[in-house]
């Protein structure tokens, strides 16, 4: 038997308008200065496990923005979903308690997540549009108001 079932299915994306924003010139002066350090060293005669490192640094960057773009939250009656790199899923019935937590005065970036316990571990959700955002605020209460 579930605690919370919402009323309805609520999609929306996992990052606001703000952190995409503060990511993409993050990605792009990380990029340029990528490409100043490549203009003033002479990237051909270091060793194969720097330039291993080089690369592999710029595709985590790539897909790290990727996915800060893509990513998106659901909450259904199944449970509490996010898609990412890898995708995290907690169903209701597992959940043992969900609180909210921000950071004072930079919500306009970060806004506030949903830490869903399960068990002996511990979930972060992100909801960056107002409709995920009042989902979580509603799971919240159900589950201050358990105890």
């Amino acid at each position: 038997m579930n605690f919370y079932t919402p009323q309805q299915a609520v999609t929306g994306p996992a990052y606001g308008i703000g952190f995409k924003v503060f990511a993409t010139i993050v990605t792009v002066v990380l990029l340029v200065y990528a490409a100043s350090v490549a203009w003033r060293f002479p990237l051909p005669s270091f060793g194969m496990g720097v330039k291993a490192l080089l690369l592999g640094a710029i595709i985590m960057l790539g897909v790290s923005y990727y996915w800060f773009l893509r990513a998106t939250t659901t909450v259904d009656a199944t449970g509490i979903r996010q898609t990412w790199l890898y995708d995290k899923h907690v169903e209701w019935r597992d959940v043992r308690g969900a609180k909210m937590i921000g950071i004072p005065y930079f919500s306009w970036l970060f806004p506030p997540r949903m830490v869903v316990r399960t068990g002996n571990s511990f979930t972060t959700f992100n909801g960056g549009s107002q409709a995920v955002l009042i989902e979580f605020a509603k799971i919240s209460l159900a589950f201050q108001m358990k105890k």
